[in-house]
């Protein structure tokens, strides 16, 4: 078995920044939803406007780049864990990205059950998966600039691509 790579791949990276582009859109596009959901699980008429349909579309986009993330992972692999990094943090970090990206297939599933197969319980567990979401988001952006600017350990670099 080869040594883990350095650093992610272009194409890792690309995924990493464009998904968190899509999430961005989403967060801002997600207070337009209520009123369409309302609509639309109570019949009644409803015309979409562009930032739910963005809300929507980015939500299916960010599944299928998830997915596709996944893969790539699975076949060019991810760095090892920065040198003495603690067992504790290594595990926190190791929870923290399973999660992020179990959360970035069943955030975008429920609320494509919710929207398209009309699943009213599907748009609960979606909002508060969303909010969980946020929370590991935040999680992961504040690890990444405690190891860039506490620990001074280069981290980021590792997401410039090979």
């Amino acid at each position: 078995m080869s040594a883990p790579p350095v650093r992610y791949s272009r194409l890792q990276v690309a995924l990493h920044w464009a998904t968190l582009l899509l999430l961005l859109v989403s967060f801002f596009s997600a207070d337009w939803m209520k009123p369409a959901w309302r609509a639309v699980s109570q019949g009644r008429e409803f015309v979409p406007t562009l930032p739910v349909m963005a809300h929507v579309w980015v939500g299916v986009t960010v599944l299928v780049l998830t997915l596709i993330r996944i893969i790539v992972r699975l076949r060019h692999g991810a760095p090892a864990e920065m040198p003495n990094t603690p067992p504790v943090q290594a595990m926190i970090a190791k929870v923290t990205h399973y999660g992020l990206y179990a959360l970035l297939i069943a955030v975008p599933a429920s609320g494509a059950l919710a929207w398209f197969g009309g699943v009213k319980d599907a748009s609960e567990i979606h909002e508060v998966l969303f909010n969980g979401a946020m929370l590991i988001v935040g999680l992961h952006v504040v690890g990444a600039l405690y190891h860039q600017f506490y620990l001074k350990d280069g981290i980021l670099s590792r997401m410039r691509g090979r």
